[in-house]
């Protein structure tokens, strides 16, 4: 490793970083992380803070897991990589589709299709979608659904069905055949709905009028997040989901639920849909498979969509997937993090944190105007909206978040900024201490507006 000096000198003049502007990172480096320990990450200069961001919403078994490490390097030496196209396999492969399988039965999922990650998992299932519709003689269902504010990934599909502005406008056109509906966003919404059982059933009567509009015939399937993440925490009324699953099975449409955050334990159940009471017919994961040690991903199909596949004839073959699909170094990544996350029970310490750090930040919005709205309680997934003017609702500007974020990480916690929002998602084996940390932090924060 170079040291210190090459490593300031360097920073950023070579990398561009994703999700940044690269001139800016020239001129405004990037924080140096150096370290990390439980939950905790070391900067550079030495100073140490609670990762309240989890990685990148990944550290489920924060940073100190010795039996997934373990077993990443004992797979290193026994066989570091071989190719999972058709023909070839290798064990670790064929134990990580059992367990992921196991994991997920209780939502209906069968079958395994591995990945290199997240936007690889939605781009699988979005394509998936469209074959099992061709196979079953409907190839006239091309169409997506999707939800405003959701985020499936910086792939060409994902970032069509994609619901903000930021990650498309650059790349357009996208894939023509992507329709966004409402978000089931009480604080922000085209019906000025506040209530959040009301709003799912307006955008429940929006979605039948949508699917009416383009003809059910031509729509193959509609993506969520059963709590959406990078648009802001937003948590809908518990009956949103199942709402959105009647509807896909009154027309025939395959329900795809986004569980690359919300899959694992992250919302108090080990996924989103299982916690609003929903079998989906796909899912799209990634994350918190290997607790961000390695980078793996998998598309999860339910039993009706393997039978129309398996039973098809020559159409039925896939000719889709990656160079790391079911790489033999992630897989066994895969196999010890699910053996962790089972141990430790992760899914039970999110429930309990997430309240602690939900009731804490709805505390610090009495005493702080600049929160204008609170989103969480559900699992460790925590959302803080900063207005500058409360009663209207007005966004902060970028400075003011700036030395927010920068006053909170010199407390003593990592937070991560999503325009004028604050997102959390801890690792859930964050302790009640270390949570309390990051509300001191975010206090201090605040007081630096």
């Amino acid at each position: 490793m170079k040291d210190d000096n090459f490593l300031r000198e360097n920073n950023a003049r070579h990398l561009w970083h994703p999700m940044g502007h690269p001139g800016a990172a020239q001129t405004d480096a990037p924080r140096i992380v150096r370290s990390a320990e439980g939950v905790r990450i070391t900067d550079i200069d030495g100073h140490s803070a609670v990762d309240a961001v989890g990685g990148l919403w990944c550290v489920n078994l924060g940073y100190s897991n010795d039996k997934v490490k373990e077993a990443i390097a004992r797979q290193l030496h026994e066989l570091p990589y071989y190719s999972a196209f058709a023909g070839t396999t290798n064990p670790p492969a064929i134990e990580a589709s059992w367990a992921v399988r196991e994991f997920f039965a209780e939502d209906g999922m069968a079958r395994v299709f591995f990945t290199s990650g997240g936007s690889d998992s939605v781009d699988t299932c979005l394509r998936l979608a469209r074959q099992y519709h061709k196979l079953r003689g409907e190839p006239g269902r091309i169409k997506f659904l999707s939800l405003k504010k959701g985020y499936h990934g910086t792939h060409w599909g994902g970032a069509s069905v994609n619901g903000n502005a930021r990650f498309r406008t650059a790349y357009e056109p996208m894939l023509p055949g992507c329709f966004h509906l409402p978000s089931p966003y009480t604080y922000r919404n085209p019906f000025d709905e506040s209530d959040p059982e009301r709003l799912a059933q307006r955008i429940a009567a929006a979605m039948e009028d949508e699917i009416a509009f383009q003809d059910p015939s031509s729509i193959a399937a509609f993506i969520m997040e059963p709590i959406q993440g990078a648009g802001g925490v937003i948590v809908p009324h518990e009956s949103f989901m199942k709402l959105m699953r009647e509807i896909c099975d009154r027309h025939g449409i395959l329900m795809i639920s986004d569980e690359v955050i919300t899959g694992f334990g992250r919302t108090g159940d080990w996924s989103g849909a299982r916690h609003w009471g929903v079998q989906p017919d796909m899912m799209s994961i990634a994350k918190g498979i290997t607790s961000g040690y390695f980078p793996v991903g998998a598309a999860l199909v339910n039993e009706k969509v393997a039978e129309v596949f398996e039973k098809a004839e020559a159409e039925g073959a896939i000719y889709h997937g990656y160079t790391y699909s079911a790489h033999p170094v992630g897989a066994a990544a895969v196999v010890a993090c699910l053996e962790e996350t089972l141990r430790l029970d992760t899914k039970s310490n999110a429930a309990a944190r997430g309240r602690q750090l939900h009731d804490g930040v709805r505390e610090l919005a009495g005493r702080f105007d600049i929160i204008g709205d609170v989103r969480g309680g559900h699992g460790l997934m925590t959302g803080i909206e900063i207005v500058s003017d409360r009663a209207a609702k007005t966004p902060m500007d970028a400075g003011t978040m700036k030395r927010v974020h920068q006053a909170t990480y010199e407390a003593g916690a990592m937070v991560r900024l999503g325009m004028h929002n604050i997102l959390m998602s801890p690792p859930l084996t964050i302790s009640e201490a270390e949570v309390n940390t990051i509300l001191s932090a975010l206090e201090a924060g605040f007081s630096a507006a």
